[in-house]
């Protein structure tokens, strides 16, 4: 939607340094932006391409503004700025209210009357869907669930049965929701499954990326309380549960009955163990593994940096002879005594 930088500056309470009247009607990088287009610099080190863009007004910091060579627009958050002004521009097609043909919805579920059930979707028994929500083609809204106001569920996502969620949610495609979790007994004869009988809550404005697995409690419900973010490719196992606004990226997996807290950051393949905690505002690098509860809030790592292989074997072979190495350390220590 075109719009002037005068009421971008307006709307969203910048400094505008430029012509209010230069009409923006699309966004683009620094590198790749052209006329019209509104851009960012969020990170020092793409600093240099601010003196060549040729994008028509770019979002910075106020230290930033005195290198540009367009118009800009001065916000201490550029990137969460460029989110919400990228929202007005570029806004989400609308969709028409109403259930297609060839989709299959219970005599018993609920659908509001503005919301949309796309070709092939499938709502089941005692299902609710809020207001000006969207099922995707393909979609599956299984018995009981309750899907709140202003939600998107793409194409293929899968709510098995029992989940609830609140208003203005995302699920992304293939992102499956209330599959049973991992519960099996061991017995002399082999496997006995244990009955998953919870269900999964899920708060306001959380977003579920695409092949993502929340499974549903095994007595308990699993939770995900407001603004979670969680990225592509995921596992969620029974009775997690995961504060508010904390974000995972992808491949990160979280065993049955962890808490994670508030606020948290999980960078890709992180994993954690089950029936443990983490705190409130803690940061995991990528690969890190939590194999205990985290009780103070800060940064944490476990992985190996990648390295040569030849130095990589060397580390393995010294590694190896610390067994070795440890028994001659204590002969030396009790023969000191």
């Amino acid at each position: 939607m075109p719009i002037s930088l005068g009421e971008l500056a307006e709307r969203f309470g910048c400094e505008l340094i430029g012509d209010p009247d230069v009409i923006i009607d699309h966004v683009g990088s620094l590198s790749n932006a052209g006329p019209g287009a509104l851009s960012f610099l969020s990170s020092s080190k793409f600093k240099k391409q601010l003196s060549s863009t040729k994008a028509a007004a770019v979002i910075l910091r106020a230290a930033d503004a005195k290198d540009a060579t367009t118009a800009v627009l001065i916000d201490d958050n550029p990137y969460a700025c460029y989110a919400r002004m990228a929202a007005i521009i570029c806004p989400a097609p609308t969709m028409t209210p109403g259930v297609h043909p060839s989709a299959v919805v219970s005599a018993t579920a609920n659908v509001a009357d503005t919301a949309h059930i796309a070709a092939n979707a499938v709502v089941e028994d005692n299902a609710t869907i809020g207001e000006n929500s969207y099922i995707g083609p393909g979609a599956v809204v299984g018995p009981n669930c309750v899907i709140g106001n202003n939600c998107r569920l793409n194409a293929n996502v899968t709510f098995v049965r029992d989940v609830t969620i609140g208003d203005r949610c995302i699920f992304h495609s293939g992102s499956v929701v209330g599959a049973d979790g991992f519960g099996n007994a061991m017995t002399e004869e082999g496997w006995v499954k244990v009955p998953q009988l919870g269900g999964v809550r899920v708060g306001d404005d959380v977003e579920i990326g695409s092949n993502t697995t929340i499974d549903c409690g095994a007595i308990d419900d699993t939770v995900i309380e407001n603004g979670v973010r969680l990225d592509n490719l995921i596992q969620i196992g029974h009775n997690v549960h995961v504060g508010e606004h904390t974000a995972m990226a992808t491949a990160c997996a979280i065993a049955g009955s962890a808490r994670i807290g508030k606020r948290c950051m999980f960078a890709g393949m992180v994993g954690m163990a089950g029936h443990i905690e983490v705190c409130d505002d803690v940061v995991v690098n990528g690969k890190g593994m939590i194999s205990k509860s985290i009780t103070e809030p800060g940064a944490y790592a476990s992985n190996f940096p990648i390295e040569p292989v030849r130095d990589w074997n060397r580390r393995v072979a010294q590694f190896r002879r610390l067994d070795k190495l440890m028994d001659r350390v204590s002969a030396l220590e009790n023969k000191a005594k």
